[in-house]
This record gives structure tokens, C-alpha cells and sequence, in this order.
């Protein structure tokens, strides 16, 4: 059996927040929009159906942890990259032979929001690819150890 995997997911709250996830059917979303080819090849490559998920809300008056969430469908196509009209869209990009790809993530459970100034704070977390200078990437892996010390502090 493989071994779960953690990660974190940056999500903008002005285009899916954790309370939009909370109100979608079956509390689930399609991770769309991924233009960074390392964050699309941990969806496509990596992540499993159960790995946990920090729902990070970024690019906000407040960045930080605000819920859990788990890989519910792997890796698929993204439609947003075929539709002209979409922010998403990516000229080169076919049915046939696709760029781009995203998982399905379902709400485990809104928690508290765990800022990223409050994570700083913590030697624990020094490591953490998010709090690392010039990292950019909408999707990290979380080390264990991590995980289980956010978990204690939720």
C-alpha cells in the first residue's frame, strides 16, 4: 500500500475560498487553473486519491491555512485550458494533447486560519517550502512531521 502524502494548495478566496468549497455539491472542486508545470506534475505524478490537503488561502488581506481538504479524483485534463474565453486558456494545448491537469479536492473540515506570520513563529516549520524565500508554487509537499505539528496546533 503506498504511503499517504501531505501537500498544500494555494487557493485566491476571490475565486475559490474555503467557504465556496463548504457550499459546493458534495463539498468538492476541481483544482483548475494550474500554469506551473512542478505544481501540475505533483497533481499529475503524485498526489493519490486520500492525500491530505491544506487549503491555503493566498493572494489575500490575510494568507494562511484555512481548512483540510483530500485528493478525492486523480489527475485529469483541465477543461479551462480548451476554452477561449477563460483566463485559463492555453492556445497550444489540445484534447489529444493536453497541458494541463487537475485533481478533484473534497472539505474535510474548515478550520481556524493559521497565518502565515503565525507560522513563521514556529522553528518546527522552518523547512516548510511555503515560508522559504521566492517560493511561488501554488502546490507543496508537506513533510510529515509537518503535518502532524499543524494538526497539534489547529
Amino acid at each position: 500500500m503506498m504511503e499517504m502524502r501531505y501537500w498544500l494548495m494555494k487557493s485566491e478566496p476571490s475565486d475559490v475560498s474555503i467557504d465556496d468549497l463548504a457550499s459546493m455539491p458534495d463539498q468538492t472542486v476541481a483544482w483548475y487553473g494550474v500554469r506551473n508545470y512542478q505544481a501540475r506534475n505533483f497533481m499529475r505524478d503524485q498526489m493519490r486519491v486520500g492525500d491530505r490537503v491544506f487549503f491555503y488561502h493566498s493572494t489575500c488581506e490575510e494568507p494562511g491555512i484555512a481548512g483540510i481538504a483530500e485528493v478525492s479524483k486523480l489527475a485529469y485534463p483541465d477543461a479551462t485550458q480548451f476554452e477561449p474565453e477563460n483566463k485559463y486558456f492555453d492556445p497550444k494545448a489540445t484534447p489529444e494533447n493536453p497541458r494541463w491537469f487537475n485533481v478533484d479536492v473534497r472539505l474535510i473540515k474548515k478550520t481556524r486560519l493559521v497565518g502565515i506570520k503565525e507560522l513563521r513563529g514556529y522553528p518546527e516549520l522552518a523547512n516548510m517550502r511555503i515560508l522559504q524565500k521566492g517560493n511561488r508554487l501554488s502546490i507543496t509537499p508537506i513533510d510529515p512531521a509537518e503535518w502532524d505539528f499543524i494538526m497539534g496546533i489547529l
